[in-house]
C-alpha cells in the first residue's frame, strides 16, 4: 500500500502589491517632476549670482516679476503668452516623439503666417468659414513646407536637421520675396515705414475674452484643443502607437509591419501643420497683418519649451507658462519705478534653464536607473529567500 504523499506547503505570502505599486508611482512622478525643477532653481541661483555681481539686488528683481504676475493684467498677459509658446512646443515635441528635430519650425511658422495674412486680406467670408480657412491655410503651408525635409530624408537620406536648418533659410528668403509691395504688401504701403500686408477683414479676427486684465485671447482653446489631440493620438490610437514604436526602433517597427518612411514624412507634415498654427494669435489677435516686425524666434522657443516638459501635452502646459511668465513679468524689469533691471537677465534665465534641464534629466535618469536595479536585486533576493524557506519547509 502506497503512503499518502505529503501535501504541499503554502506558499509564503506574497507582499502587498497594492503599497508597492504606490511607492513605485509615487517615486516615479517624484522623478519626473525632479528634473524640471532642479532646472529651474539652479537656474534662478545662477540669475540671482549675476544680478548680485552687477550691483542689482536679486531679491528685489524677483519681486518685481513675481508682484505683476499677480496682477489681473499680468496673468492675462502671460496666459496670452503660453498659447503661442505651447503651439511651438508642440509642434516641436510631435517630431521629437517620432525621434525626428524638426528644427524648421521658425520657417515653417513665418510662412504659414504670411499666407494666411495675405489670404485674410484678400477674403472676406463670414467668420464661420473664414477663420477655418485661415486655420487650414496655415496648416496647410507649414505641413508642405516641412513635408520637403521629410521627404529628402526618406528618398535621399538628407538629415532633417540639416534640410530643416537649410529650409530656415529659405522660408525667410521666400518672405522676404514675396512681402515686397505689389505682391503681398499693398502697392503704395502705409504710413508705417515697415512693410507689411494689408490688415485683415474683421471677419478673420478670432473672438476674445473680456476680463478686468484686458482681452483675454480665444485661441487657447485651440491650444487645448491641440494638446488634448496630442495626447489621444499618441496615446489612444493605432497610429501615435506606430509613431512611438518608429522613434524607439525603427528596426522593430519594420518588422512589425509599420511603413517607416510614411511615418517618417507624416510626422514631418503634422509637425509642420502644428508649426502653422503659431503665428495666428498674433495675427489674428492683436497685430492683424504680417510684417517685418512679426514677432521671431517662436520656433527655437518652442523647442525650449518642449525639452523643458519632456515633449509631454502636459508637461509643456507647465513650460509654457514658466516662459510666459519671465517674458510677461520680465518686461517690467527695464522700468524705471522698478529698479531699471536688464532685461537680458530673462534671457539668460531661459538659456540657463535649457542647459540645467538637460544636465537634471541626465542626472535623474541615473538615480532612477540606480534605484530600478535596487528593485530588481531586493525582489530577487526576496524570491531566493521565499523558495529556501519553502524548500527547508518541503524537506522537513
Amino acid at each position: 500500500m502506497t503512503s499518502p504523499k505529503p501535501a504541499p506547503a503554502a506558499p509564503a505570502a506574497a507582499p502587498a502589491k497594492g503599497g508597492l505599486a504606490q511607492r513605485f508611482n509615487g517615486e516615479k512622478i517624484v522623478l519626473a517632476l525632479a528634473a524640471p525643477v532642479l532646472a529651474v532653481v539652479l537656474s534662478v541661483v545662477i540669475c540671482s549670482l549675476l544680478l548680485a555681481t552687477s550691483g542689482k539686488n536679486p531679491f528685489d528683481a524677483w519681486n518685481v516679476m513675481i508682484t505683476y504676475g499677480t496682477k489681473s493684467d499680468g496673468q492675462v498677459a502671460i496666459i496670452n503668452r503660453s498659447t503661442t509658446y505651447y503651439l511651438a512646443a508642440a509642434a516641436a515635441a510631435f517630431g521629437f516623439r517620432m525621434n525626428l528635430f524638426n528644427i524648421g519650425v521658425e520657417g515653417q511658422y513665418k510662412l504659414a503666417a504670411l499666407f494666411a495674412a495675405f489670404v485674410g486680406s484678400q477674403v472676406d467670408l463670414p467668420a464661420i468659414i473664414q477663420i477655418p480657412l485661415l486655420l487650414l491655410t496655415a496648416m496647410l503651408v507649414g505641413g508642405m513646407w516641412a513635408a520637403v525635409a521629410g521627404l529628402l530624408k526618406v528618398f535621399r537620406g538628407v538629415s532633417e536637421v540639416i534640410s530643416t536648418i537649410m529650409l530656415n533659410s529659405i522660408a525667410t528668403a521666400v518672405v522676404g520675396l514675396l512681402l515686397v509691395p505689389g505682391i503681398f504688401a499693398p502697392e503704395k504701403g502705409t504710413t508705417s515705414n515697415s512693410i507689411q500686408t494689408t490688415p485683415i477683414s474683421e471677419s478673420s479676427r478670432f473672438f476674445s475674452i473680456t476680463t478686468d486684465g484686458g482681452p483675454l485671447w480665444g485661441f487657447v482653446v485651440i491650444a487645448i484643443v491641440v494638446g488634448v489631440a496630442f495626447q489621444f493620438t499618441l496615446n489612444r490610437t493605432r497610429f501615435g502607437f506606430d509613431l512611438r514604436a518608429t522613434g524607439r526602433s525603427e528596426s522593430a517597427a519594420t518588422a512589425s509591419g509599420v511603413n517607416v518612411k510614411r511615418m517618417v514624412v507624416t510626422s514631418m507634415v503634422v509637425s509642420g501643420a502644428l508649426a502653422g498654427l503659431i503665428g495666428l494669435p498674433e495675427l489674428m489677435q492683436n497685430s492683424y497683418y504680417f510684417g517685418q516686425s512679426f514677432q521671431a524666434g517662436l520656433g527655437f522657443l518652442g523647442i525650449s519649451v518642449a525639452l523643458l516638459g519632456r515633449n509631454s501635452p502636459i508637461g509643456m502646459v507647465f513650460a509654457a507658462l514658466l516662459f510666459a511668465f519671465l517674458d510677461a513679468t520680465g518686461s517690467q524689469l527695464p522700468l524705471p519705478q522698478n529698479g531699471e533691471f536688464p532685461f537680458e537677465i530673462v534671457d539668460v534665465m531661459k538659456g540657463t534653464i535649457v542647459i540645467c534641464v538637460v544636465v537634471a534629466y541626465e542626472l535623474v535618469r541615473r538615480y532612477g536607473l540606480k534605484r530600478q536595479q535596487q528593485k530588481v536585486g531586493a525582489e530577487l533576493a526576496a524570491q531566493a529567500a521565499a523558495a529556501a524557506a519553502q524548500k527547508k519547509e518541503v524537506s522537513a
